[in-house]
């Protein structure tokens, strides 16, 4: 029996017009680095100054942690403007319906992500997502962010599930899928509404990968009941 699942933010529940990878690239360009599509795509879902540190790393420039504190400073404040502000952000189809299905059905809902919590704070309050979940955490308030369990866990802790096996992850990214199997879950569930596609997420753990978060709650009440 399922009794909790952590939905992943932006590319799972969230359409950003991808503004994650923009204003990664535009924060990495205002200290003189140019970074593919493809390489941010491949640092997506982790804690964003690890995520920064590998852009930095592949660039080849000396760099150091004032570079990379810089950076995410500059990265957060383009996102939180950029999640007041635009008109390209808006809930992906069906997820207020989906995280009211499953609390019907008795299931906890909670958010993870690889934002900062200030990130975090404006998008739900963006949303109104406020009173539709059940809990959210940032990678900012754990020791380690995804592809570990700590996240995952400690949400777990917070709305009192003690077995991993009872809950489900869902994500976008392949480090969506490896932090739900390191969390020991029960469904590590793979959506390819975001920058990845089926077979991009193929490779990496995951009990389904499924097409919209629809199919989700199907999956998860299905195996509640």
């Amino acid at each position: 029996m399922i009794e909790l699942v952590v939905f992943d933010m932006a590319g799972t529940t969230l359409h950003d017009g991808n503004a994650v990878s923009d204003c990664f690239r535009a924060a990495l360009a205002n200290r003189g680095v140019a970074a593919e599509q493809a390489a941010v795509n491949d640092v997506m879902g982790l804690p964003k100054p690890e995520a920064i540190r590998r852009l930095l790393s592949a660039s080849g420039k000396p760099f150091g942690a004032a570079d990379i504190d810089a950076v995410h400073a500059d990265f957060v404040a383009r996102m939180k403007r950029y999640y007041a502000e635009s008109p390209e952000v808006r809930e992906l189809a069906g997820a207020s319906a989906v995280f009211a299905e499953l609390r019907r059905a008795g299931v906890k809902v909670a958010l993870n992500t690889g934002f900062s919590r200030e990130i975090v704070d404006v998008i739900l309050a963006r949303l109104g997502w406020a009173d539709a979940i059940d809990a959210s955490i940032a990678s900012d308030e754990t020791p380690r962010g995804r592809p570990y369990r700590d996240m995952i866990h400690l949400l777990m802790t917070r709305l009192r599930v003690t077995d991993p096996r009872c809950v489900a992850k869902v994500g976008d990214t392949p480090v969506d899928l490896q932090e739900g199997a390191n969390a020991g879950c029960g469904l590590v569930i793979g959506v390819t509404t975001g920058a990845f596609t089926r077979a991009q997420l193929q490779p990496h753990p995951h009990t389904h990968i499924l097409d919209s978060l629809t199919a989700v709650a199907k999956v998860v009440c299905g195996t509640t009941g």
